[in-house]
C-alpha cells in the first residue's frame, strides 16, 4: 500500500502534506491538511510500532491524552494519527519562562496519576542489571581516557538505594514529547509523544527525565521544587528518594552522553553535540550526592569533559563509524 492510498482509504485522500521535524529516530513526520488536521507516521514495520500501538491504546484507556489512531497499516510502516497541535511545553516555557512552575507541574501531576494505575503486561522491568545493560553503550562510545566499569558502578548504586518501587516509565519523557491541550481537562491536559519505549522502573525515573532536560535549561528551583512536590503528594521520604533520583539521573545523564556520540559519530547527527555541556552538568550535580562517591570517582577519573575541543574532536569524526 502507498502512502496516497492510505491516506485516501483513511478519508484523506488528495490532502496537502508538509513535513514536521524529527527526533533522533528512523522515523519521518507529515502534517496531513483538511477538515480535520491529522498527522502520518511513516516508519519501519515491527516491534517498535507495535508496542507504540499497544501503549497507544492502553494510556488512552487510562484517561491520559495521546494521538487518536485514525488510521493504521502496521505492516506497511503507516500510521495517520490525531493532530495535537504545536504547543509543545518546551516552546510554551520559551516564549513565557514565567510558565516553567505551571507546566512543570502538570508534568508531575501526570506522573503522580501514571503510578496510580495497574502497568500493563508485558513491560521490561528495568532494575540494576537493566541500567547497566543501557550504560555500557557509553562505555562503547563515549571517547574515554582509561577503562571504566561504569555499567557496574551503577547497578551496584542503584541496588543499594532501590527501594522496590515500580511504576509505568515513559522513559524519553520531556518537554519536547509533551504538549499542552488547554480545552481539556485534568491531566489530560498533557498531550504525551513518544512512549513506545515504556517499561517498569523506579518513579524517579520519568521525574528526572523531564527536570533533567538535555535539550533546555530546567532551573534548580523549579527541580527542587518538583521532587518535594511528587514525594508530598505520593508519601515517599524526600532524603530516600532524592538519592534515587541522582542515581538514576547519573544514569541518564551517562547514558544520553554516548548517545550523542553515537548519533554523530555513526548516523552523521552532529546537532546532538551541543547538548553535551548541559548533559555533563546534569551528571556532575547528580555525581555530587554522598551516595554516589564511587561512581564519582570513575567517571572523573575516566572521563573527559565534554569541552569545545572535545566536542569538535567528535564532530570530525561525524559518520565515520556507521553500524553495520
Amino acid at each position: 500500500m502507498d502512502i496516497e492510498r492510505f491516506l485516501a482509504q483513511a478519508g484523506w485522500g488528495g490532502a496537502q502534506r508538509e513535513p514536521l521535524a524529527g527526533d533522533a529516530s528512523a522515523r519521518r513526520y507529515e502534517r496531513v491538511g483538511g477538515e480535520r488536521p491529522a498527522v502520518l507516521m511513516i516508519t519501519q514495520p515491527g516491534d517498535e510500532l507495535q508496542r507504540f500501538l499497544r501503549m497507544t491504546d492502553w494510556l488512552a484507556a487510562q484517561g491520559f491524552s495521546v494521538p487518536q489512531i485514525y488510521a493504521r497499516a502496521p505492516e506497511q510502516g503507516l500510521l495517520l494519527l490525531e493532530d495535537l497541535g504545536d504547543d509543545l511545553v518546551a516552546r510554551l516555557i520559551g516564549a513565557d519562562p514565567a510558565r516553567e512552575d505551571e507546566l512543570y507541574g502538570l508534568i508531575t501531576d501526570v506522573l503522580v496519576a501514571l503510578r496510580a494505575v495497574t502497568p500493563p503486561a508485558g513491560l521490561t522491568e528495568l532494575d540494576g542489571r537493566g541500567l547497566a545493560a543501557l550504560t555500557k553503550l557509553t562505555e562503547d562510545w563515549y571517547p574515554m581516557t582509561a577503562a571504566a566499569d561504569l555499567s557496574g558502578d551503577i547497578a551496584r548504586a542503584f541496588e543499594a538505594l532501590d527501594d522496590g518501587q515500580r511504576v509505568v516509565s515513559l522513559r524519553d519523557f520531556h518537554a519536547e514529547n509533551a504538549l499542552l491541550l488547554p480545552a481539556r481537562q485534568g491531566v489530560a491536559r498533557l498531550g504525551l509523544l513518544d512512549y513506545q519505549d515504556a517499561v517498569l522502573a523506579h518513579p524517579a525515573y520519568d521525574l528526572v527525565s523531564a527536570l533533567q532536560d538535555a535539550r533546555r535549561d530546567v532551573s534548580r528551583q523549579t527541580e527542587t521544587a518538583q521532587i518535594a512536590r511528587y514525594c508530598a503528594m505520593t508519601g515517599q521520604d524526600n532524603a530516600i528518594f532524592s538519592a534515587i533520583y541522582a542515581c538514576l539521573g547519573a544514569q541518564r545523564a551517562l547514558r544520553i552522553l554516548g548517545i550523542f556520540v553515537r548519533l554523530c559519530v555513526a548516523m552523521g547527527k552532529p546537532r546532538y553535540l551541543e547538548f553535551m555541556p548541559r548533559v555533563w552538568g546534569h551528571l556532575d550535580h547528580n555525581l555530587a550526592h554522598p551516595a554516589l562517591a564511587q561512581l564519582r570517582a570513575t567517571v572523573m577519573a575516566a572521563m573527559p569533559r565534554p569541552d569545545v575541543p572535545l566536542i569538535e574532536e567528535i564532530r570530525r569524526q561525524c559518520a565515520t563509524r556507521p553500524i553495520a
